[in-house]
């Protein structure tokens, strides 16, 4: 039985999810499916492959899918739409909301609350089963539970990087979105998805919706608003104090818990929906030595992250095996502290 909080679908468009519900719509989309998507040659471990994304000066209208990709989200539309999307209102909305309401002194308020990871102790498939009520408000690309975008990006992983070698990879895959979570404990959606960035300093323009920072008080502090704001130049990513949200929370749960996944796997975690840095190449000035190392990892990671979810729907039950073989190898099978 769950512990402490009740479950409930969160989401502003009232999506209706319950486990029998789910699936049956997991059936429905794998039978609906025409073929699966094309499978490239698996990367060579020893290179990374990138994001493979059109960009002008600014943020892109739509990121092309690469070669072996879905070329059009669940939609139909191209990848990251944030001007005329099928969800538009209800992510403009969230981002609206972030970008007004996400300062310095909130983060750090966040940080005390969640970082003492007392919302209770479950083991992932529970919190997986939580997801299944779950659709990310941000996301322009798709409205299914963010359940089953967990299991496409972790078997895409798979795929493209097969082996024991990086069996790390693959379970990265599956619980990079898990500290979403934190919206069905009374935290809201503009406070735990969307796109990422720093705090206490100036706010890059390669954000996305970045006109919806001009309410936001931190945007005239005589500090936070300045280039380098409370930092210095070459400190390290590492050091920058990120907008409260889902990457921040799962990277310092599973520290807290004891997890051995390599640490390229946790940073990828952590900054993957930093885009302004690792697609829009700002905040380059705070980069320190080994921030390359980190940048290229999480590139890799971004493909599968963004461009599976134009995928068929995963036979989840058939997975769940391989995954708890994994989270045992990798000391987080059992019930954490959330």
């Amino acid at each position: 039985m769950m512990m402490g909080h009740s479950q409930q679908t969160v989401s502003s468009i009232g999506y209706e999810s319950a486990a029998g519900d789910l699936q049956a719509l997991r059936m429905r989309m794998q039978q609906e499916s025409s073929s699966d998507s094309a499978s490239p040659p698996a990367t060579s471990p020893t290179t990374s492959t990138g994001n493979a994304v059109t960009a002008d000066d600014n943020i892109p209208v739509c990121f092309a899918a690469p070669e072996g990709f879905a070329e059009s989200n669940a939609f139909g539309d191209g990848y990251r739409n944030y001007e005329d999307s099928a969800r538009q209102d209800t992510v403009a909305q969230n981002y609206r909301e972030d970008h007004t309401l996400m300062t310095y002194d909130l983060v750090c308020e966040k940080e005390r609350n969640w970082k003492a990871f007392s919302h209770g102790e479950y083991n992932v498939w529970e919190v997986v089963e939580l997801l299944d009520t779950l659709v990310d408000d941000s996301d322009p690309d798709n409205e299914l539970p963010n359940s089953i975008h967990d299991f496409q990006t972790a078997e895409r992983i798979r795929e493209m990087w097969p082996g024991e070698e990086y069996d790390w990879f693959h379970l990265i895959g599956l619980l990079h979105d898990m500290g979403k979570v934190m919206a069905l404990w009374g935290e809201p959606q503009w406070c735990v998805v969307g796109d990422t960035y720093p705090v206490g300093c100036k706010h890059s323009d390669k954000i996305v919706f970045p006109e919806f920072f001009t309410a936001n008080p931190d945007s005239s502090h005589p500090v936070y608003s300045t280039e380098n704001g409370v930092y210095k130049p070459g400190c390290g990513i590492t050091n920058l104090k990120m907008a409260w949200g889902h990457d921040e929370y799962m990277y310092w749960m599973l520290k807290v818990n004891g997890c051995t996944l390599p640490e390229e796997g946790l940073q990828m975690i952590r900054y993957h929906s930093f885009y302004a840095w690792h697609t829009g190449g700002s905040y380059k000035q705070f980069e320190a030595p080994g921030d390359a190392e980190t940048l290229k990892w999480v590139l890799e990671f971004n493909k599968f992250d963004l461009y599976s979810k134009g995928d068929k729907i995963p036979d989840v039950e058939s997975l769940r095996g391989y995954y708890q073989g994994l989270l045992e190898k990798y000391n987080i099978s059992g019930k954490l502290r959330w």
